[in-house]
């Protein structure tokens, strides 16, 4: 438990063994974050943190500001918190080197909102359906927030999603529930002030985009390549916005490809989490 920005931030780091660990002091570390309202950094944990760790990257994972087992204040829920959050977790941790940014879904867009404002510390960012926060992308998070808000309160909406999706699912949604109704999250993001595009354009650094077939999500890669013309954008067929626990083993493929062929890391091959 680290404390950082005024909350408690449930972390985890995974340092890699020592045969990896030989000869990687120039690794950059890997920040994982995760998705909104119904993830944990566990979506990050059983599928690429072990892998990175094992091929000598130095890896962080931890839980959002009112997820998991994080501290869950009332307010402050705008990009901007998400993003302080990040930058105190790092200075807390004592992470002072290059960093590389993986983001699940919203996860993603706080990797894009940190990049943007310290574009010389971040070496590459890979997201997982997900965008950098512009107008449209946002819009699509107060929806998709305004959907969940009105819909998990109704009588036997949890049971349904159990019967629908099993135990751990309703476990899920049960808690989005909880924090939805204790937190002024679903008013405050989509709220959010963002940055530039002439900021988020600034953003140098390598950009692996992945993107489920199914998923509306892959209707934003043109933007997103239009202001960072260096993404590599890959679509997986017939996945839909879950493709990170879906398809771990093929996202890890893409992930590990990309880091050896854009960021000139040289690493092992990736292992079964």
């Amino acid at each position: 438990m680290v404390r950082a920005n005024g909350i408690t931030l449930h972390t985890q780091r995974l340092d890699p063994p020592g045969p990896a660990a030989a000869g990687r002091t120039g690794a950059p570390t890997a920040v994982l974050i995760h998705g909104m309202a119904s993830d944990t950094m566990a979506s990050w944990y059983f599928t690429l943190a072990e892998p990175l760790s094992r091929a000598g990257v130095p890896t962080v994972l931890y839980d959002l500001r009112g997820h998991g087992r994080s501290e869950r204040p009332a307010t402050g829920y705008a990009l901007d918190d998400f993003v302080d959050d990040l930058a105190a977790l790092l200075t807390g941790l004592d992470v002072t080197g290059p960093l590389l940014l993986l983001g699940n879904s919203f996860g993603g867009t706080i990797a894009f909102g940190y990049a943007a404002r310290h574009p010389g510390r971040v070496v590459g960012i890979v997201a997982v359906e997900s965008a950098p926060p512009v107008p449209e992308w946002m819009r699509r998070v107060r929806e998709r927030l305004a959907r969940v808000a009105a819909r998990l309160p109704r009588d036997g909406a949890v049971t349904e999603i159990g019967a629908r999706r099993g135990r751990v699912a309703a476990q899920r949604a049960a808690e989005t529930q909880r924090m939805l109704a204790d937190t002024s999250l679903a008013r405050e993001l989509p709220a959010s002030p963002l940055p530039t595009a002439e900021a988020l354009a600034a953003i140098g650094c390598p950009v692996l985009c992945l993107y489920g077939g199914d998923s509306a999500v892959v209707e934003l890669a043109p933007t997103v390549c239009g202001l960072l013309p260096q993404t590599r954008v890959t679509v997986l067929p017939d996945q839909k916005h879950t493709v990170l626990i879906d398809r771990p083993e093929d996202v890890r493929r893409l992930v590990f490809a990309w880091l050896a062929e854009d960021c000139s890391l040289d690493l092992a091959q990736p292992t079964t989490a």
